[in-house]
């Protein structure tokens, strides 16, 4: 791969990355194409609770954005802090290392949850959105029935 194509893809990373911090859900949605592959490894049972309806499967810049929004609606704003770690790329690809701090709405629970982000960059839009997330973390923090705060 081209140095250019790691330039442009380490630009469009960084810009999703920011327009994610200022909570820019249709900023956002504007760097997807309007088909992506969107993964996670979540358990496929726990795909779309109604505690965390941001967790499932998206296939389009459309559910990009009601991705973001369903994130805000469900944790308490300004109890939300993300540490970039590492933001590796290699061409079209990049992958995105840190951890997240949030709060759940529902439980009032505080979590920290570990993370990796895949993505690639086609002509200057993400057409692959991959999320590795301590999935366990955040079903604790939203569980109704669990004790005690999250870590």
């Amino acid at each position: 791969m081209s140095e250019e194509a790691g330039k442009r893809t380490r630009q469009v990373i960084e810009q999703l990355l920011g327009r994610i911090g200022a909570g820019d859900s249709d900023g956002i949605a504007a760097l997807y194409a309007e088909e992506v592959d969107w993964g996670l490894n979540w358990p496929e049972a726990e795909h779309g609770r109604a505690d965390t309806p941001w967790i499932r499967h998206r296939t389009s810049r459309a559910d990009a954005a009601a991705n973001y929004r369903e994130i805000a609606d469900h944790h308490v704003p300004g109890s939300v802090g993300t540490e970039i770690e590492r933001i590796l790329v290699d061409g079209n690809d990049a992958v995105v290392t840190g951890e997240i701090r949030q709060t759940a709405r529902s439980t009032g629970r505080a979590y920290r949850a570990r993370f990796a982000l895949h993505l690639t960059v086609e002509n200057g839009l993400i057409t692959r959105n991959h999320i590795y997330e301590d999935s366990l973390a955040v079903a604790r923090a939203f569980d109704g029935a669990a004790e005690g705060p999250g870590d």
